[in-house]
């Protein structure tokens, strides 16, 4: 199998975490691959994903699988299933709402890095920019006093780790770990795992 990543992007560090975490990395090739706004990658986009997003994990049949929790639970159950995604009731739906939430949360950071890096300075739009910081900073609100801070790892908690990482990587200042003591003690914890440590982005 084969990879699409970038070392930057949150959403393929959470399918490194899981592909390390369920002992699938040796099966899969990491292909460096760049997207960014207003730069075309055709041939990305042509033969991978017409949305030129990352990650996708392209099969040795050519199947191609999209978006990161996809990703995830297609290792999950290639590793023997319920590893990181419970395999059904509503443990399964809980896991698999909050991964969108987070996701989510993490798509609205990725909307401010563009709107104050990417998008020309003249034409900045600050109500958007704060709103969708605050879609991120709310949901950060919202998991400090959850139990996905202390249950055995799942998909979910891949997601958070990321999204908090992400956060460290490209708002250093934004004041997370004061404001949210509890996500920092986890964010510490789940560094601990080689996983988690191997895969924190470079230095923006």
């Amino acid at each position: 199998m084969k990879l699409t990543f970038s070392p930057t992007s949150p959403f393929a560090r959470k399918v490194r975490i899981a592909a390390i975490e369920l002992g699938l990395l040796d099966k899969i090739e990491l292909v460096a691959t760049s997207v960014a706004p207003t730069q075309a990658n055709e041939a990305y986009a042509h033969d991978v994903n017409p949305l030129r997003k990352l990650p996708a994990l392209i099969l040795d049949d050519g199947l191609v699988i999209v978006d990161s929790y996809n990703i995830t639970e297609y290792l999950d159950e290639l590793a023997g299933g319920g590893k990181l995604v419970p395999a059904s009731g509503p443990a399964r739906w809980k896991v698999k709402s909050e991964h969108t939430m987070i996701q989510g949360m993490t798509d609205a950071m990725l909307l401010c890095r563009y709107e104050s890096a990417v998008r020309p300075k003249e034409f900045f739009w600050k109500g958007w920019y704060d709103d969708q910081w605050d879609r991120a900073w709310q949901g950060f609100a919202r998991f400090e006093n959850s139990d996905i801070l202390s249950r055995p790892l799942d998909a979910a908690q891949i997601a958070l780790v990321c999204a908090l990482g992400y956060a460290d990587f490209r708002f250093a200042d934004c004041g997370w770990r004061k404001a949210f003591p509890k996500l920092d003690a986890f964010h510490e914890r789940m560094l601990q795992r080689e996983s988690v440590k191997i895969s924190v982005p470079p230095t923006a």
